[in-house]
């Protein structure tokens, strides 16, 4: 009977301290994501302004958010228009420049700080110094267009060119992923290059199959955070918005976001402002919700389809 107990015993010490030395973890998990999850879950199904105890109301704000509310589909388009177009655009557009600072052999300090430098700057200032580079009348962008005979965007004024003008913001800010990038294709072992040259491969044969099968892990993990990043995508075009449209903020003043004809709504936005401006806490638990899904949905779908992000090159 001892000789039972013994390693039973041994066996809940173990249990023991492997869960104390992973008590940081669950008690960080639980208070930061399980708890919250479990309580948006649960405000999602009841009426509840925030003063007033919450009162079940099944469905309802499901089907306020999804049927009725007239910004929810038109978020969604913008919202997922930037996870397909500006995260691809940064992946490629930052992979791009990092073998260019990987190539060039002169200046590389000046030109790496250059493109790391505007990553830098606050989310705030960066929008207004963009918004107003893009003014359709004052701004210099425009200027230099219409002095070289090209056309002259709207920008974030014009409903078609709202998101294209928060891409190239995106594209500006794009020393973060060069940085990564640099790192991993300084990592390709060069003799792959060399014995590829000595088989006659060109620079796109090389790219194609040695350089993007290396760096398909970064390629990857670009992408996800990409895609969780432009599902929190809120301070920008809420600013560009704002700017634009002439409400710069101060006491009084209502701005309902979305700017120029609901062309920079994100689904963020909605949260804000049906939590924190109309105080339907409900309806915007049930859209924090669909956006918690898409991120879970895109990362799995990306997980399991990590091949595709290089093609044909393996």
């Amino acid at each position: 009977m001892s000789a039972t107990r013994a390693p039973r015993s041994k066996r809940l010490r173990s249990a023991l301290l492997t869960a104390a030395f992973l008590s940081p973890w669950l008690i960080g998990f639980s208070v930061f994501f399980a708890y919250p999850l479990l309580s948006t879950v649960y405000f999602s199904f009841t009426r509840y302004d925030g003063f007033r105890p919450p009162a079940f109301n099944g469905t309802d704000n499901w089907s306020y958010v999804l049927t009725d509310y007239p910004l929810f589909w038109p978020a969604m388009r913008n919202t997922l228009w930037l996870v397909a177009v500006m995260v691809s655009c940064r992946v490629v557009f930052g992979l791009g420049v990092g073998l260019l600072a990987t190539r060039i052999k002169t200046g590389v300090g000046v030109f790496r700080t250059l493109f790391h430098l505007p990553y830098l700057a606050p989310p705030v200032a960066a929008t207004l110094a963009f918004v107003f580079l893009l003014n359709p009348g004052t701004g210099p962008a425009n200027t230099l267009l219409d002095a070289v005979g090209l056309p002259t965007p709207g920008w974030f004024t014009d409903a078609d060119w709202s998101k294209p003008a928060l891409t190239a913001l995106a594209l500006w800010g794009v020393g973060d992923l060069m940085v990564v990038f640099m790192a991993a294709l300084l990592d390709v072992p060069k003799e792959q290059y060399e014995a590829a040259e000595l088989d006659g491969a060109g620079a796109w044969a090389r790219l194609r199959h040695i350089t993007l099968p290396n760096i398909s892990p970064i390629i990857l993990f670009a992408v996800v955070t990409g895609v969780i990043q432009a599902m929190q995508y809120y301070t920008q075009p809420l600013v560009a918005g704002k700017v634009a449209s002439g409400v710069i903020g101060g006491s009084g003043q209502q701005f309902e976001p979305g700017y120029p004809d609901r062309s920079t709504l994100t689904l963020p936005q909605l949260v804000h402002n049906l939590g924190f401006q109309r105080f339907d806490y409900g309806a915007a638990c049930v859209v924090a919700l669909v956006l918690f899904a898409l991120s879970m949905a895109f990362t799995a779908l990306l997980m399991r389809r990590r091949g595709a992000l290089i093609g044909a090159g393996r």
